[in-house]
């Protein structure tokens, strides 16, 4: 296939975590979750849309996620076209108008496909075969969209009403979307057979859809237009600017644009498809027994009925009895317990924790920097354990603090460890002493990942009480 002619997949990997929590959260959002199988949505997401009929992909996401973007797609071995930064959340509309006109600066009929990262699609081929069959008509000028067929009477998705019948593989006109309904409006929808559920996936070439937001949501171009012109290049990222982003009106792609547009197609897909938007989706998608019991991580069912139990902490057992329609997942810092048919409150209980500013309701207990990750194993009045993992060839800044002394054990690779003027290499089972105000610095030299405990002593532990000096990530 010739490079014009390629799809450029535009994977949308914002999203604020609160569906799933405590899973998922708003500093790691269920995206970069391994929630069904050994990679995370979001690899999996970038995986289906790859091949011969595919560019690298474009990504849109934020300042935060971005060091975890290009982690996850080196490791599947995949190399982004672009990530364009959000420098803070404006709904699907902003993101999308300016992934067509980055893309348009090179090839305005370029063909995008747009798609959140958090989906599970288990037949990639099948859904590549879909796009196959939706491109005429995103070449022809059309807003291209897919739409599932549903099986159940499902009231946690909009609905999109056909022009036609819902059993052809072939485009078919959208006559109007509809929001959410109610159990017995889905039921009726169902049986009627010409609604599909909306997976808010989309086809079209960029200056098809440059051209929908000029007629349907001309208020939004200016800013955006001016963020992508005025964006700033930094190590391999795309920053759009933030005066002009922030102008842009915080609004979805569905409100903005395709519910006014007259030219929309619908590519019914008969495969499987979730956007996992409760535990009760992550329940079902697990595959549940008999029973109707899921089990994730070192979890135990006894007796129990139509139940999701899932620890994420290999050390951390879960254990049910007599359990029917409930949801408990155990995270080592969280606990959540509900029904099942509450699954779509869970968001509440983040408020909730969020009004008592409890660290949980967003904090994720690992925390991911550019060089690697660490968490916290045990936190007390005048001391903090940590568990710090450092990627080959990957350094922490130059830094010091002000109200803590650092105790560092390397229990995996060797660890090159700079304190003041001098230099020094320490081992597996070799450990080494920061002193308070001490400039110091941190790098793995070798292939493999380099795992140390930190044992922090101080009046003061917080994550602020840093001063950088130097940092090859361009951090403040």
């Amino acid at each position: 296939m010739s490079h014009a002619s390629l799809i450029y997949p535009v994977l949308l990997a914002g999203g604020s975590g609160s569906r799933l929590w405590p899973l998922s959260r708003k500093s790691y959002p269920k995206q970069f979750s391994s929630l069904i199988g050994e990679k995370s949505l979001f690899q999996a997401s970038a995986e289906r849309l790859s091949g011969p009929a595919f560019a690298s992909p474009v990504i849109v996401t934020n300042s935060d996620f971005r060091f975890i973007v290009t982690e996850q797609l080196a490791a599947v071995g995949m190399d982004p076209a672009s990530i364009l930064i959000e420098p803070e959340g404006r709904n699907t509309a902003p993101a999308v108008l300016a992934a067509a006109l980055h893309l348009a600066q090179k090839d305005p009929e370029a063909l995008m496909l747009v798609a959140a990262s958090d989906h599970v699609i288990p037949d990639a081929e099948g859904f590549r075969a879909a796009i196959g069959r939706a491109c005429p008509a995103a070449r022809d000028g059309q807003l291209v969209t897919f739409g599932i067929t549903p099986d159940r009477p499902e009231t946690g998705y909009g609905y999109l009403e056909l022009d036609g019948s819902a059993s052809s593989a072939d485009p078919v006109p959208l006559r109007r979307f509809v929001e959410k309904p109610d159990p017995e409006t889905a039921r009726s929808m169902l049986s009627e057979g010409h609604y599909l559920w909306n997976a808010g996936i989309f086809l079209f070439s960029a200056a098809a859809i440059v051209r929908a937001f000029g007629d349907h949501a001309p208020a939004l171009v200016d800013p955006v237009t001016r963020a992508v012109s005025e964006a700033q290049p930094d190590l391999g990222f795309l920053r759009l600017a933030p005066g002009p982003w922030g102008q842009a009106d915080d609004i979805s792609i569905d409100y903005a644009v395709m519910e006014k547009a007259g030219n929309l197609m619908v590519v019914p897909y008969q495969g499987g498809w979730s956007d996992l938007g409760g535990w009760d989706a992550v329940w079902r998608e697990m595959g549940p027994d008999a029973q109707g019991v899921s089990l994730g991580g070192p979890a135990t069912a006894i007796d129990c009925q139509d139940t999701l139990l899932r620890s994420e902490a290999a050390e951390q057992a879960i254990v049910g009895i007599g359990l029917d329609n409930i949801i408990a997942v155990a995270m080592p810092d969280a606990v959540l317990v509900a029904d099942k048919s509450r699954a779509q409150e869970v968001k509440q209980a983040v408020s909730a924790l969020r009004a008592k500013n409890a660290l949980q309701a967003e904090a994720f207990p690992k925390d991911h920097r550019p060089w690697g990750w660490f968490e916290s194993l045990v936190i007390g009045e005048r001391f903090q354990v940590k568990r710090i993992v450092v990627h080959p060839g990957a350094a922490l800044s130059l830094q010091s603090h002000h109200h803590r002394a650092e105790h560092w054990i390397v229990v995996e690779g060797t660890a090159k460890v700079t304190i003041g003027e001098s230099e020094q290499l320490v081992s597996e089972n070799q450990s080494v002493y920061i002193p308070l105000g001490a400039k110091h610095r941190m790098e793995n030299p070798g292939k493999v990942p380099m795992v140390l405990i930190e044992v922090q002593t101080g009046s003061y532990l917080g994550e602020d009480d840093i001063i950088r000096y130097e940092d090859v990530y361009a951090r403040d």
